[in-house]
């Protein structure tokens, strides 16, 4: 199991406080009693969120339980501002989700290399004394101090950012797949749940071409409620542009068991239902012609009335049609507009 790939981390961010304002009278050598020109303190740092392309996961995150940003410093004599405090960059693949940990509220998404955020803000600095002069009071010897910063738990998660999403039940040979078409190498293993985290591969098309592929833990009945591996996998499936449902054609009813797996996905987030869809038969090197025939008949006649859903028989052990499925997902890619 890939235990690098982390997508969920909660994080204390503690930005820095406000610097003090000066209260400073103007002396010198010439100035025995002169105004007011004491200084604004500097703000406190930021904890900043700011995305980077080359970043996957999150686990240069996951021992990092409190990021503290430093404080202002204090103003100075004749007028001179204190240095803001020091912001802290939390750098984050492109695809992650700031939420508040208390109220579960979204707050931003990064979706641009480079893009930044503010996730807590710092105190701001403090006015000096030469703020507060007036015609009544000439030489004020008050200042503001400098706003206290704040202490708040955020949660950082991660959406993988793909174009083809892999949909089934465990076991229905999706690393199997991910590890023909690209040169991605994940555990592969004949028992459920091999997968435990998504698996992302670059599928290299005609032409120097390429699209990304991202092999999502399987999906049981019930995943919307959380069991088996639950939401913290069907998340991932929002961010695909297509999904490449896939059922074994040693299934006991193959539209059937396609047509839980979109139920899935309905009672998840019923949007996932505008995506494109195609439907791969795996395993399909073990069909003589005369089944595959039969199959085709009934997984046709099984889907009429549905959604159009183009579906190949596959084998991507054998190799079966897989050049056929990349022409077909490159062209659904491509033909539609997302």
């Amino acid at each position: 199991m890939d235990t690098n790939f982390v997508d969920y981390v909660k994080i204390c961010c503690r930005s820095g406080k406000g610097g003090p304002g000066s209260r400073h009278l103007h002396r010198d050598v010439f100035t025995a009693k002169g105004g007011p020109d004491g200084g604004d303190g500097g703000r406190g740092g930021h904890v900043i969120i700011k995305g980077n392309k080359q970043l996957w996961t999150l686990i240069h995150l996951k021992y990092r339980k409190h990021v503290i940003a430093t404080e202002g410093e204090s103003g100075g004599s004749s007028n001179s501002s204190g240095k803001q405090g020091k912001d802290e960059y939390l750098e984050v693949p492109l695809g992650t989700i700031a939420k508040d940990a208390e109220t579960g509220e979204v707050l931003f998404e990064i979706k641009e290399d480079g893009e930044e955020h503010i996730i807590v803000a710092g105190g701001r600095g403090g006015l000096g004394n030469s703020h507060f002069k007036s015609p009544t009071m000439q030489t004020p010897r008050h200042a503001q101090p400098g706003e206290a910063g704040r202490n708040e738990w955020k949660i950082l998660e991660l959406k993988v950012l793909a174009d083809v999403g892999l949909v089934g039940f465990p076991n229905a040979g999706k690393s199997t797949l991910l590890s023909v078409v690209s040169a991605a190498k994940p555990e592969i293993a004949n028992y459920p749940f091999t997968t435990l985290v998504p698996n992302l591969g670059i599928v290299e098309y005609r032409d120097y071409k390429s699209f990304v592929m991202a092999d999502i833990p399987g999906i049981i009945e019930g995943a919307h409620e959380g069991k088996g591996l639950g939401l913290r996998f069907l998340r991932h499936i929002e961010r695909n542009s297509l999904l490449l449902f896939m059922v074994s054609c040693d299934s006991k009813d193959i539209v059937e068991e396609y047509n839980i797996l979109l139920n899935e996905l309905k009672l998840y987030n019923p949007e996932l239902l505008l995506k494109e869809r195609v439907l791969a038969i795996t395993k399909s090197d073990m069909l003589d012609a005369e089944l595959e025939a039969g199959l085709t008949k009934e997984v046709t006649k099984g889907l009429k009335g549905k959604k159009k859903v183009p579906f190949i028989f596959i084998s991507a052990v054998s190799g079966k049609n897989i050049t056929q499925l990349k022409d077909l997902l490159w062209e659904k890619l491509n033909h539609y507009d997302f």
